[in-house]
């Protein structure tokens, strides 16, 4: 993995004294150095859960600080997501468990079968209950630069302290709720991702100047869409980093469809073309940060999710700078462009709306698959 910045990067400011428990880290580049360094130092205990984990490339450096850590005799876990590790579970599995690691590999695909369709969502690496990192990133080189390529635009936080020891007693705990100081941490279990979008409900409704929202798979639901146009039209600046390209197909056309009633309202629009936007963060009133896994999605609401909500001033400075400077590279979707023919809205529209509709049903498949 290349750990070069390119020239028109766009780093994060260094974390700052006052605040030496929350580290907000931009992509691979930032997060991954950090996270092997806690893996190399674990002394007792390390949990390792993401949705797609990489054997190749960066991954193989993680594969090898697990495997340095087993035979040192630290306690190793590893939660993979059977859909989204579908390429390299069977063999990651089997490397780690030869090592002495104990893997779960989550609802593989054959368990789809069976009515197990939900997915483990989470990015979380714990070590010894004294530090952790969470957020959207993955294990992939997608995430890390290569040259001029920056990478996936994406957010990590480093926590330390006593938020840590909480999160290491209800890592199996199902739906939790964990605060320490200005930090919060939300865990959801199986559809407790409705506790998570509250959260985004209730910070939008507070704001009083500013919100800045970047999200990669922009699907919500019509009540989060009148909250964003309500705090709009009271005054507050809405601005939104979405994907201008997007690794899920037919996912961007299914949030075009919502542009236009958007920007009627006034909020304001930008879509991320540099690379594939990944990210789901968010800053009001440049003091409450909330980072994590969770999209304003569907399927959201019924996977294994994390939610971090921080309210302190250096890493509220920190994401305001990332999100807006972002916004500022972005392409700005103006009014005009949504004014196209009556057949090119439709057929946006029916293709949108289909997409959208087809989440919905998938999601309520689960959760009815899953209540039996």
């Amino acid at each position: 993995m290349s750990s070069a910045v390119p020239p028109d990067a766009l780093p994060l400011p260094s974390p700052t004294a006052d605040s030496p428990d929350f580290t907000l880290l931009d992509g691979g580049a930032q997060a991954y150095p950090r996270m092997l360094e806690a893996i190399a130092g674990a002394q007792r205990r390390v949990h390792l859960e993401v949705y797609a984990f990489e054997r190749e490339g960066v991954g193989s450096r993680f594969v090898a600080a697990l495997i340095a850590a087993c035979r040192r005799g630290v306690d190793v876990k590893v939660v993979v997501d059977g859909w989204g590790s579908v390429n390299s579970s069977h063999l990651l599995s089997a490397e780690l468990r030869d090592a002495g690691a104990r893997v779960r590999v989550y609802n593989p695909l054959t368990s789809f079968f069976t009515g197990r369709a939900w997915r483990n969502h989470r990015k979380i690496l714990l070590v010894d209950d004294a530090v952790a990192f969470l957020g959207g990133i993955n294990i992939g080189d997608d995430y890390a630069a290569h040259g001029d390529d920056p990478g996936w635009a994406d957010l990590a936080l480093e926590l330390r302290g006593d938020i840590c020891q909480q999160l290491g007693a209800h890592l199996d705990a199902g739906t939790s709720e964990l605060t320490s100081g200005p930090v919060s941490v939300f865990l959801s279990g199986f559809g407790g991702g409705h506790r998570l979008r509250k959260r985004y409900l209730s910070a939008i409704e507070r704001a009083t100047q500013e919100v800045i929202l970047a999200h990669a798979y922009f699907l919500p639901d019509s009540a989060f869409v009148k909250a964003l146009k309500r705090a709009a039209r009271r005054g507050v600046k809405v601005s939104l980093l979405l994907a201008g390209r997007s690794d899920v197909v037919f996912a961007r056309a299914a949030t075009m469809r919502l542009y236009h009633s958007l920007l009627k309202s006034g909020v304001h629009i930008h879509e991320w073309t540099a690379s594939t936007l990944h990210a789901k963060a968010a800053v009001m009133d440049g003091c409450t940060v909330l980072v994590g896994s969770f999209n304003l999605d569907p399927l959201s609401l019924v996977n294994l999710e994390t939610l971090v909500e921080v309210k302190e001033a250096g890493i509220a400075a920190q994401a305001t700078t990332w999100l807006t400077q972002h916004v500022a590279r972005a392409r700005a979707v103006t009014l005009n462009e949504c004014g196209r023919s009556r057949l090119q809205r439709w057929l946006l529209d029916v293709v949108g709306l289909t997409v959208a509709r087809l989440a919905e049903h998938f999601a309520n498949f689960v959760g009815r698959r899953r209540v039996r």
